[in-house]
């Protein structure tokens, strides 16, 4: 090139063509990650429910069943875990706290889920445990992938310790978001006892012992957004039973125990939606405005630049004849 100024915006042209991949193809990758301390609270509900009172073995209905369940990131356990397993590593450490009517707690499901900070697959590592009870995870739970795509995941389900796939079933808009639907039905199945009951003095080994077994069917919804991987809306319609009840001598083999349409408190689902707003510009910078940007900067560069250079080689405007010579009379 002739002119020196479209060797420089040349130069730029390349730099910026060649860092929207690398932006988005490398740094994106490496760069976006859940952070380990997070903490964060969310309030279910199930209005009405059937619940089973436990001192006369019968189920009755109720004004509501409420969810609290919370996640805390475990900062020194995934430093510790990330010194053999060699990447980022976050520790949440949940609890669901279900608690009747009245306030009193019914059940409390503690969990502790360890996975990859970048791409959210569990990493199995000791300390992984669903009710004091040591698990290895297969599959996704509580949060999808950044840039969640149109397909079927494997999700792990707390209550029989099992993963199966959670279906995609389409793209629909949900406040002004528009997200993707994943269900997953669970059917019927033999499932332990919770460690903390709701009365005093009784453990599950003593219910265990007399022969009644508990079992659990649900069907999960979830709407994702797509580029946090984060549920803006959840539920579940949720129904446990207590089955072998004539071992007990109670007239009835088979009782509720619990059942009931769950859903996010309406408060919740407010901050949720807010939150995931903010969080998704963020992960949209790195992954299409700044490289689209880049390349688009790139090639509007390149082409002032070869305008520059056939402006230099355009032929210039042709000199003025010389003076004719003149003759002596």
């Amino acid at each position: 090139m002739r002119s020196r100024a479209g060797l420089v915006l040349l130069a730029f042209a390349v730099f910026f063509a060649a860092l929207a991949p690398l932006l988005r193809w490398y740094a994106f990758p490496r760069l976006a990650k859940i952070p380990a301390g997070q903490y964060k609270a969310v309030v279910l509900e199930a209005k009405p429910a059937t619940l089973l009172d436990y001192t006369t073995l019968t189920a009755k209905e109720v004004e509501k069943i409420t969810i609290v369940q919370t996640i805390k990131g475990n900062v020194e356990e995934s430093e510790k875990i990330e010194r053999t397993a060699g990447r980022d590593v976050v520790v949440w450490d949940t609890l669901s706290y279900i608690q009747g009517p009245d306030g009193k707690m019914i059940s409390q499901i503690p969990e502790r889920y360890i996975f990859d900070a970048h791409t959210q697959a569990p990493v199995n590592a000791t300390g992984e445990m669903v009710d004091g009870d040591p698990v290895r995870r297969e599959g996704i739970e509580f949060k999808w992938p950044f840039l969640t795509q149109k397909r079927d995941y494997a999700y792990f389900d707390a209550q029989t310790r099992t993963t199966a796939p959670i279906h995609y079933r389409g793209t629909r808009t949900f406040r002004g978001l528009e997200t993707y639907y994943f269900e997953q039905t669970i059917p019927w199945t033999k499932v332990s006892m919770p460690k903390r009951m709701p009365i005093a003095g009784l453990t599950s080994e003593q219910i265990a012992a007399t022969g009644i077994t508990r079992w659990y069917t649900t069907r999960r919804m979830f709407w994702v957004d797509p580029v946090t991987g984060a549920p803006v809306r959840g539920e579940e319609v949720h129904k446990e039973e207590l089955r072998n009840g004539k071992k007990m001598g109670l007239p009835q083999d088979t009782v509720t125990a619990f059942a009931g349409h769950v859903k996010m408190r309406e408060d919740y689902l407010a901050d949720t939606v807010e939150l995931v707003k903010s969080q998704r510009v963020l992960i949209l910078m790195l992954t299409s405005y700044l490289p689209w940007g880049f390349l688009g900067l790139g090639v509007g560069l390149l082409a002032l630049a070869l305008w520059l250079e056939a402006r230099a080689r355009r032929p210039g405007e042709p000199p003025a004849p010389a003076p004719a010579a003149l003759t002596p009379a």
